[in-house]
């Protein structure tokens, strides 16, 4: 058994004689360097207090310095001489991380859930949602997530654009998945059980369900509304005039374009359409037929109870804007209609909060007029014209009649009372 005092000037000295094999230390029992053909490490020999000799692997030269090795066999001795045993618990650190690489939310999901899933008929969906959406958490142990992994997620979420729906069911499919390992006693209790998303923060999607808002515009509000969009564009046209006339002659110059920006063309399709401002957002030039003036698209809100394309005939005023916009931008045959101007990828739900606010003013209606006031002045006008209510249901893409009843059935009512005072 050769012997040297461990330190690196030896241990140097002792790989330039290219001699394999075992090389202990004279100081600390036990403790010595294994020189193999591509690595050397260190190592410490002891017995365990069944009188077994063990070896264990301490690390290897060039990650630690044999003073660092030596403090830790120097450790792992005094374990032993409390009855300890560091290989053991070693091994049962590996098996450990075994057992946590297997909880991890991808290893879950590749080798136990997409199998499970495979039987349903939209199974394949499920695991592509879940891999799509928690890519982050793939190789995170399912029992380490917790409240404050959620609440950051949710925040991403919203952060890209999805609706609140759409983020509570995505976030259902992961606790189904969490379920299923327990009751596949990979998880002994599901750590997302009693953890619930947060209510969305207020936006435009929140102002459709609001009692007040469901209110319809007077002629002259529709007038000032129409006058005002015309005044924000001109005042873009004047400000870019000055813009390029003051030594930014580079920007684009709006005196000729039918739109300044989307601000108009937006609120415009709002106001003929009755879309939902996701919708719009969302809305894309391959989803719009010139040729019939129709849109057919998966209405977003109802996405994921009625994934199916739903088709939307348009007003002329409706395709005369479509139309126009379309030419403005080169006539694509696909793409967002209203990316953002920034990042070109789809704006941000709040992206018309600001420009809305400013048509407000310009056209003195009131501070509380929120945007889904378009939405249901379109119903209101549609009833108003004699339309039925399951039109009315269909144009609106409510998912059921009951619903388009309960907010504009009032307003049939009224018309009938002015067709029984022509009797």
């Amino acid at each position: 058994m050769k012997k040297i005092l461990l330190n690196a000037a030896k241990i140097k000295a002792e790989l330039e004689r290219s001699e394999l094999g075992d090389v202990f230390d004279t100081k600390l029992p036990g403790y010595h360097i294994r020189i193999g053909k591509q690595s050397v490490s260190f190592r410490l020999t002891y017995r365990n207090k069944a009188g077994k000799q063990q070896v264990i692997t301490i690390g290897r030269l060039g990650v630690l310095t044999p003073e660092q090795a030596r403090e830790q066999a120097t450790i792992m001795l005094g374990a032993v001489a409390l009855g300890q045993d560091p290989q053991q618990e070693k091994k049962a650190e590996k098996e450990q991380a075994a057992l946590l690489q297997q909880q991890t939310v991808g290893y879950f999901l590749k080798h136990h859930y997409c199998t499970y899933q495979s039987r349903k008929k939209s199974g394949s969906q499920t695991i592509q949602m879940i891999e799509k959406h928690f890519e982050r958490w793939l190789n995170l142990p399912m029992q380490s997530i917790g409240r404050s992994q959620v609440e950051s997620w949710q925040l991403s979420k919203e952060a890209e654009g999805l609706a609140h729906d759409t983020i509570q069911r995505v976030y259902g499919a992961l606790k189904t998945m969490f379920n299923y390992a327990v009751k596949r006693a990979v998880l002994s209790e599901n750590p997302l059980k009693h953890i619930g998303l947060e209510k969305p923060p207020a936006s435009f999607e929140d102002e459709e369900d609001a009692s007040d808002s469901r209110r319809y515009l007077s002629e002259d509000e529709t007038a000032a509304l129409l006058d005002a969009l015309e005044r924000y564009q001109q005042q873009r046209r004047t400000a870019r005039a000055n813009s390029r006339a003051h030594g930014k002659a580079h920007l684009p110059d709006l005196s000729h374009v039918e739109f300044v920006d989307h601000v108009k063309p937006w609120l415009l399709l709002m106001y003929y359409t009755g879309f939902r401002p996701g919708d719009l957002f969302g809305l894309r030039w391959e989803q719009i037929d010139f040729q019939t003036g129709t849109i057919t698209k998966v209405i977003e809100k109802t996405a994921h109870h009625q994934g199916n394309n739903r088709s939307f005939p348009l007003s002329s005023k409706a395709v005369v804007i479509l139309t126009a916009l379309h030419a403005q931008h080169g006539k694509p045959a696909k793409g967002l209609v209203f990316p953002s101007p920034v990042t070109g990828k789809r704006m941000d739900k709040k992206a018309m909060q600001k420009p809305w606010a400013k048509i407000r003013e310009l056209a003195g209606l009131p501070d509380n007029l929120n945007l889904y006031t378009l939405r249901h002045n379109f119903a209101s006008q549609l009833i108003a014209k004699g339309a039925d209510l399951l039109t009315v249901t269909k144009l609106m893409a409510h998912t059921n009649i009951q619903t388009t009843i309960k907010h504009y059935g009032h307003l049939v009512q009224n018309k009938a009372k002015e067709y029984l005072d022509f009797l």
